[in-house]
């Protein structure tokens, strides 16, 4: 798993493990935040699977899926709060962390939104859906 920290408060991954559960809590993050619908690909642990590694853990966690076809997605506004908690560092992951790159985009203010494209291609994320909706 590589994850790319986005800010002081948030990293984004692609799919993570079951097993790297335990490491993103031990790293010393307390929300987990899954974008990624059940079942976009066959080899993906459910939601279910995700969500009791993390309750082992320790961890809060959120299944805010997003798709192409729906993005932001329907907890985008929960989202931001998520992103931006300095005493609950998150870490959200999807196939590859383009999606929550751009939902982490996406929730910035107008005024900080270049700067955080500017982080997240530096990650070398695709930020067309972000863009496509400022």
């Amino acid at each position: 798993m590589r994850a790319a920290k986005l800010s002081d408060t948030l990293s984004v991954s692609g799919q993570i493990s079951v097993a790297d559960v335990a490491a993103i809590a031990e790293a010393g993050f307390k929300v987990l935040i899954n974008n990624r619908p059940d079942h976009e690909e066959v080899v993906q642990p459910t939601s279910a699977e995700i969500f009791a590694a993390a309750e082992q853990a320790g961890l809060e966690y959120y299944h805010l899926p997003v798709t192409a076809r729906n993005f932001p997605g329907a907890g985008f506004g929960q989202m931001e709060s998520l992103f931006d908690d300095a005493n609950k560092p998150a870490f959200a992951f999807c196939r590859s962390g383009t999606r929550c790159a751009n939902l982490w985009v996406l929730t910035r203010s107008a005024t900080a939104r270049e700067g955080a494209i500017e982080a997240a291609r530096r990650f070398g994320f695709d930020l067309s859906m972000a863009t496509a909706c400022t």
